[in-house]
């Protein structure tokens, strides 16, 4: 227990009335005024709870137990989160949300034992605060301090700000004093505990037969893929054989037509040796017979 002087009087203001807590906040600053006046101007900031901070804050007071089984959930449920599947999610959130309305009427017996009647948007704000307390660690440090001054909310996801909902910094690992109704026994206590789903065996059963299921349609779907590449290759496969023995064939041809082309090329070799004798030949005897022509022309 924290030994500041300031959660102890904070714990005898957040166990009182909605009603009385103003006047009897300010009638403990100017009390202190005279004796100390740090710890008197830190008292005038205790800010009045709302009614749904009011109620949780006496829930805690006085049925503590109940608050701690609460919590005690949350963190069975937190810890069984990661292990679970969809199916076992679900059932269990419903359970949850079930706890958190059977403890809210609670809270509103324990109001009405104060004479304060709470509106259905204070129960939700009761059941959302309770809700955090299970979600989130630090919104149940909170909660069991009996200190709260708003209500809280938690998605689950994100961690909650307590700081702006609690009186003072130093009330989170505090825990409340706690009071019982005057002239009145403990109301009986049920004992909360997470119920297992009766049907998880069967959801169970019934996800790993839609998963097989689902894995019977992808073979048989990657099955039918597979014939048809296989044809589509088998067909290829003919196609390429197919070109290949046409290159081949084109191949020798073009062995042949080399083959041919050598020996015209020798062919024309020869022939243009040939022609080459034969002009020389004819541009002898073209001069021969101009020579003749010439003789014959002086004898004229």
């Amino acid at each position: 227990m924290s030994t500041d002087p300031l959660l102890a009087i904070a714990d005898e203001l957040y166990a009182l009335g909605v009603a009385e807590f103003t006047a009897a906040r300010d009638a403990r600053v100017k009390e202190l005024k005279a004796s100390d006046k740090e710890l008197s101007a830190r008292v005038k900031l205790l800010r009045k709870p709302s009614v749904a901070a009011w109620a949780v804050n006496l829930f805690v007071r006085r049925e503590a137990e109940q608050v701690e089984q609460v919590i005690a959930v949350g963190a069975a449920l937190r810890e069984a989160q990661a292990n679970l599947d969809g199916d076992e999610l679900r059932a269990l959130t419903r359970q949850r949300r079930q706890l958190t309305a059977a403890v809210s009427s609670r809270v509103r017996a324990c109001a009405a034992d104060e004479r304060q009647r709470l509106s259905d948007s204070v129960v939700e704000q009761v059941e959302a605060t309770l809700t955090a307390a299970m979600l989130d660690e630090g919104a149940a440090a909170a909660v069991r301090s009996g200190m709260l001054t708003a209500s809280l909310a938690a998605t689950g996801v994100e961690a909650v700000d307590v700081a702006a909902v609690v009186a003072a910094p130093g009330a989170l690992g505090f825990t409340a004093s706690v009071r019982q109704a005057d002239d009145e026994p403990p109301a009986a206590r049920p004992e909360l505990h997470v119920v297992p789903d009766p049907e998880a065996d069967q959801k169970r059963r019934k996800a790993a037969q839609e998963k097989l299921d689902a894995a019977e349609a992808g073979v048989a779907e990657a099955q039918e893929a597979y014939d048809t590449a296989a044809v589509e290759v088998g067909e290829l496969e003919a196609r390429s054989m197919q070109v290949q023995a046409q290159i081949d064939e084109l191949r020798r041809q073009i062995a042949e037509h080399e083959a041919t082309a050598e020996e015209v090329d020798d062919e024309l070799s020869d022939a243009e040796d040939v022609r080459a004798e034969a002009e020389e030949t004819l541009a002898a005897a073209i001069r021969d017979r101009e020579a003749a022509a010439a003789a014959l022309a002086k004898l004229d």
